[in-house]
């Protein structure tokens, strides 16, 4: 027994050891400018290590976890082309190419990063004092939300995407963020219904690393 909650300790350390330092490295590479064009280069890399660190951390990984994993990733392109193409949700915007390979104009990599957002905001309040759903799920959009202020500057300066009207580069707007907390929601209401049990807290350092990553890289 002592030996497993050794190992299970020391699965967490790793994992968290790998989000603190890539994110730290991720910062000095583009705080140096001629670091910059190659970091811009590896930044879906970065998401899949980030994925492949979640699902190693994750306790008792399953066809279930699976399923979530396709639910949000799915969830995310739609709502990702529905945003790009129809323009009813978040606003117009364009993708840049910094987020690498697209399908249909939407980089598959965004539906990495919405299912990165949504399990660690959900894992995140897991770990608040909070046990009713209704008010985790509004406490976990809430945080999406504060994390996509802060993130916009940093994407729109390193090409992530561009906000558009009538052909110019421009801020996001309120809309932006009032249905970024509507689909997080929706998202985090699919979390609390697959009842993972309480999981470690390394995708809860995930989410406060990404906070303190973009708020430094506005200096960059």
């Amino acid at each position: 027994m002592e030996r497993q909650k050794g190992l299970k300790l020391n699965k967490i350390t790793i994992a968290i050891l790998i989000i603190v330092v890539f994110h730290i490295v991720g910062l000095i590479g583009f705080f140096i400018p001629a670091l910059q064009p190659l970091f811009l280069k590896i930044v879906p890399f970065h998401l899949l290590l980030m994925l492949a660190v979640i699902i190693y951390s994750h306790e008792a990984r399953s066809f279930k976890f699976l399923i979530f994993f396709i639910v949000v990733f799915v969830l995310g392109l739609l709502v990702e082309w529905v945003g790009v193409h129809e323009h009813v949700i978040f606003g117009r915007y364009v993708y840049g190419k910094t987020l690498g390979i697209k399908l249909s104009d939407i980089p598959l990599m965004i539906g990495v990063n919405w299912f990165l957002l949504v399990y660690s905001a959900g894992v995140l309040v897991q770990w608040s004092p909070f046990k009713n759903p209704f008010i985790k799920v509004v406490l976990g959009a809430a945080v999406l939300v504060l994390l996509d202020m802060v993130i916009e500057p940093v994407a729109v300066r390193f090409d992530y995407w561009a906000w558009l009207s009538a052909g110019s580069y421009l801020t996001a707007p309120l809309k932006n963020y009032v249905d970024w907390f509507l689909v997080s929601l929706a998202m985090l209401v699919v979390f609390e219904l697959f009842q993972f049990k309480k999981q470690s807290q390394v995708a809860a350092v995930l989410m406060l690393t990404q906070f303190v990553f973009f708020i430094l890289m506005r200096w960059a």
